[in-house]
């Protein structure tokens, strides 16, 4: 159990390490550093030497190397395989173990797998937005179903104590709009639209008349390359208005389920779960107004990906507790 204990700590680590280099991959425009998987020009580290570097430029001509955008890509994948083969570690530790249970892990040695093939396809289809997206929902998903095993180790840290009924039904809302949110995110920036709109609230003025939500939402499947986004300005500022939108909804939403959880939760850690929620809230809403106000600056951009997150990861915890509590009806 220790074994399985430290493990499930290590990677809970490890994958915030990978989803903050998959962000920072992506903002630098480094997801095809390497237009090839799972090496980089044919090799498994950068092509460094002379020779390499020719052969490489030879074998792919339209796009030269650029070291940095190819170390930034390498170093994501070398994290990702370590993930990968720890979670592979977590399973077969689970699998011979007679009294454990195996679907959590199984699942999460698929999703990690699923993970990985999601990584290929973004080189080898040009960075497709739907596969971008949805290799953003699958780091999210893995990170808070680690956090769900680490609990269901850790059952010391689990609470017992009789919860209202209303707040589950409440906490299941509450990351289902947020999931959703994320989405948006992910298809804002695979599409290039995080700069569509530069002021503050909504738009630009005119925006609801250059709405265009057909092209918005087509997956605009056939493309050779996406490198850049291929969809015309107004169905980029389309996609970001609907993501503005979101972060609107998102907040009263969370807010208001955050609150009645403080509220009503008999249990002290439940009240500090809302307590550290809340503040993760509000800092990505504020990441996402600097965002625009300055215009995606890197290291902020990260911020908010990184915050997204641990922000699910929290909620998913919050629900997995209110289920481990005997429910009751509200008072």
């Amino acid at each position: 159990m220790k074994t399985q204990q430290w493990l499930a700590t290590i990677a809970i680590f490890l994958t915030m390490g990978v989803i903050l280099l998959g962000a920072y991959t992506r903002l630098t425009d480094a997801g095809l550093g390497c237009p090839d998987w799972p090496g980089c020009y044919g090799f498994f580290k950068v092509p460094q030497q002379e020779h390499h570097v020719a052969a490489a430029l030879q074998a792919f001509p339209e796009r030269p190397l650029e070291p940095h955008k190819a170390w930034n890509e390498m170093i994501h994948r070398y994290f990702a395989g370590s993930l990968g083969l720890l979670i592979a570690a977590m399973f077969f530790i689970a699998l011979f173990r007679r009294h454990n249970s195996k679907i959590l892990p199984s699942v999460l040695l698929a999703l990690v797998v699923f993970q990985a093939a999601l990584g290929m396809w973004t080189v080898t289809l040009n960075l497709l937005p739907l596969v971008v997206m949805g290799h953003l929902l699958g780091g999210f998903s893995l990170l808070s179903l680690l956090a769900v095993y680490w609990l269901r180790l850790h059952p010391q840290h689990r609470v017992a104590q009789p919860q209202p009924l209303s707040l589950k039904p409440l906490a299941l809302l509450a990351i289902a709009v947020l999931v959703v949110q994320i989405a948006l995110g992910g298809w804002t920036a695979a599409n290039y639209a995080a700069l569509a709109c530069i002021e503050l609230p909504v738009c630009e003025a005119g925006w609801l008349a250059r709405l265009n939500i057909s092209e918005a939402f087509d997956l605009h499947l056939g493309h050779a390359d996406y490198e850049y986004g291929v969809m015309s300005a107004e169905a980029r500022q389309t996609v970001h208005v609907f993501h503005r939108l979101g972060a609107a909804l998102t907040l009263v939403v969370l807010a208001l389920f955050l609150w009645q959880l403080w509220r009503k939760a008999t249990d002290s850690r439940l009240r500090k779960l809302a307590v550290a929620a809340a503040t993760l809230l509000l800092t990505q809403f504020t990441l996402g107004v600097l965002n625009v106000a300055l215009h995606l600056p890197l290291a902020n951009a990260v911020a908010h990906n990184f915050v997204a997150a641990n922000l699910l990861m929290l909620l998913v915890i919050i629900y997995m507790q209110l289920r481990s509590g005997r429910s009751r009806e509200a008072v």
